[in-house]
């Protein structure tokens, strides 16, 4: 009876240990294109429930601000429902609103099935048009992928690889631990995780150059910094607040 009551606590302590964000995290980020504050963006994660079972409600926003609505309009929202027992997607959702483009697409996962049912707004016909289609049983979407990244022992060399399953289709992935450094933030001067993801083949949006995320070098693996060139430029995200971490502000 002791052993078993030991194992338990030991399974419950190593779930804990398994879980690197707190629930309620917020990290908001000053978005800027250029030397121009351009936007603000925000990531969040919350528990809820999907369909009764106990998941993370996973979510971004990202909107330009006034002045930079008459140049390029961003109002961004991407949503993922992210399982707490198996780390996996139940659903996955995405409203683009990027200039003139528009998009509206959802993902419906069966992890048991290797299937996912994949909706893509058509805005002509006001309807979703639906696919099912095959995928790898531990595929992740766009937005969970980087919460399973921060799940990960990173450690420099050693690349990280993740299926992502997103609008319509299978894209493996490779996230290569670069270096570390040293980087002013809201926590104080904090050593980081340089990483980068590369998309086998064609990526979700249209990049013109790589993607580094500098996150926290400890349990939690924050991000605090983002550097990216996209189709009209290039841009840098960097966190300015942080509410529900355990790292404390200076």
């Amino acid at each position: 009876m002791k052993k078993c009551l030991v194992f338990c606590l030991m399974l419950v302590a190593l779930s804990l240990g398994a879980q690197v964000f707190m629930d309620g995290e917020k990290l908001t980020f000053n978005v800027k294109y250029g030397i121009i504050n351009a936007a603000e963006a925000t990531l969040e994660a919350r528990t809820s429930v999907y369909q009764g079972v106990p998941v993370w409600h996973l979510s971004t926003n990202a909107k330009t601000h006034k002045f930079f609505d008459k140049i390029f309009k961003v109002r961004d929202r991407v949503e993922s429902w992210w399982g707490k027992s198996n780390l996996l997607p139940y659903k996955f959702a995405k409203n683009l609103q990027e200039g003139n483009y528009r998009q509206h697409r959802v993902h419906i996962y069966d992890h048991s099935r290797g299937k996912t049912t994949y909706q893509r707004w058509a805005y002509k016909d006001n309807m979703f048009n639906n696919l099912e289609m095959d995928m790898p049983r531990d595929s992740q979407d766009i937005l969970s992928a980087f919460y399973y990244v921060r799940n990960q022992d990173l450690k420099i060399g050693e690349d990280i690889f993740v299926n992502i399953t997103a609008d319509g289709r299978n894209m493996p992935t490779k996230v290569v631990v670069h270096r570390k450094e040293k980087v002013a933030t809201i926590f104080g001067d904090v050593e980081c995780l340089v990483i980068e993801p590369k998309l086998a083949g064609e990526a979700i949006f249209k990049q013109t150059g790589n993607i580094y995320i500098w996150l926290t070098n400890d349990d939690y693996k924050i991000p605090v910094k983002l550097e990216s060139k996209i189709s009209f430029g290039s841009f840098t995200a960097s966190l300015v607040s942080a509410q529900q971490v355990p790292l404390k502000l200076k």
